[in-house]
C-alpha cells in the first residue's frame, strides 16, 4: 500500500517552498545571475537537457518545437506590410538546436547565442545535419550579455529569435537588457520574434529566489506590461498570439516586434 501520508507531506513541503520563493525576501540581481550561471554550467540537474531543449531531453517534442515556431512565425508575419527577410538570423538562447534546424535552412547565415558551450556544439551539430547555412556560435557570459553586440555586429541581423528563453532570465530587468541588445543588432527592416510566459488572473506572484528550483517561471510578464516594455525599448509590437497550453508548458505568448519608426528614421 502506498504511503499516502508521506506523499501528502512531500506535497505540503513543496507547496511551502513555492510560497516562500514567491513571497520571501527577493534575492539580489547579482545573486540570481550567479545562480543562473551555476545552473547552466553545472549540468547536474536531471532535467538539464530538457530545459536546454536538447533532442535527448525532449525526444517526443524536439522536432515539433521548431516546426511549430517556424509555422507560427510565417503566420504572424502576414500582418506586416512587407515580407520579412530571413537573411541573417540570430537566435538568443539556442539550446540544443530545436529552432535552429527549422529556421537555418531558410537563412543566409545563422548565429546561435548561448551561455553554454556544450549547447552551442549540440546546436551546430544538429543544424549542420540538415543544411549548409553558415553557422556562427557565440558564447556569452550570463553577467555580460551585451558583449554579443560587438561580436555579431550592430544592425547586422534580419531576424532575432528569442523563444523559450525569457522565462529563464534572472529578472524582468535582465529581459529589458535583451530587448536593448536585439534593438542594437536588428537592422531598420528587421523583425524580432519573441515568446514570453504571461500571467493571467489565476497566476500567483512570480518567483523571487532559488533560480534552479523555479527557472521555468523565473521571469513572467502580464501581456500588456511586456507590450509597454517593448515600446519603451525601441520596438513596435505588431501582433501577439497566445498558446494557453502545449506539450511542454502553459501560458505562452508569442509577439512579433519591429524597430520603432522613430528609431528607423
Amino acid at each position: 500500500m502506498k504511503d499516502r501520508s508521506g506523499d501528502a507531506v512531500r506535497r505540503l513541503r513543496a507547496r511551502g517552498r513555492d510560497v516562500l520563493d514567491r513571497i520571501g525576501p527577493k534575492f539580489s540581481e547579482q545573486r540570481v545571475i550567479a545562480e543562473a550561471t551555476q545552473y547552466w554550467s553545472a549540468r547536474a540537474d536531471r532535467a538539464w537537457e530538457g530545459n536546454s531543449h536538447w533532442r535527448d531531453g525532449i525526444p517526443d517534442q524536439w522536432e515539433q518545437v521548431g516546426r511549430d515556431h517556424f509555422a507560427l512565425f510565417g503566420k504572424l508575419a502576414r500582418v506586416l506590410d512587407r515580407e520579412p527577410t530571413i537573411g541573417t538570423v540570430v537566435e538568443w538562447g539556442s539550446g540544443g538546436g530545436a529552432n535552429a534546424v527549422a529556421f537555418a535552412p531558410h537563412a543566409d547565415r545563422f548565429i546561435a547565442v548561448d551561455v553554454v558551450q556544450a549547447s552551442l556544439d549540440e546546436c551546430e551539430s544538429r543544424t549542420r545535419a540538415v543544411c549548409e547555412t553558415p553557422f556562427l556560435p557565440v558564447l556569452i557570459d550570463v553577467a555580460a550579455p551585451e558583449e554579443a553586440i560587438e561580436r555579431i555586429g550592430p544592425g547586422s541581423c534580419d531576424l532575432f529569435l528569442c523563444l523559450y528563453v525569457i522565462e529563464l532570465l534572472p529578472s524582468q530587468e535582465y529581459a529589458r537588457r535583451i530587448l536593448d541588445i536585439a534593438a542594437e543588432l536588428l537592422g531598420p527592416s528587421g523583425v524580432m520574434f519573441v515568446q514570453i510566459k504571461y500571467r493571467d488572473n489565476a497566476d500567483r506572484a512570480p518567483h523571487k529566489r532559488n533560480y534552479a528550483r523555479n527557472l521555468a517561471s523565473q521571469t513572467i510578464f502580464p501581456i500588456d506590461a511586456f507590450w509597454q516594455v517593448a515600446v519603451a525599448h525601441g520596438f513596435e509590437p505588431e501582433v501577439v498570439s497566445l498558446v494557453p497550453q502545449n506539450d511542454l508548458d502553459h501560458n505562452y505568448a508569442y509577439v512579433l516586434l519591429t524597430p520603432s519608426k522613430q528609431d528607423r528614421g
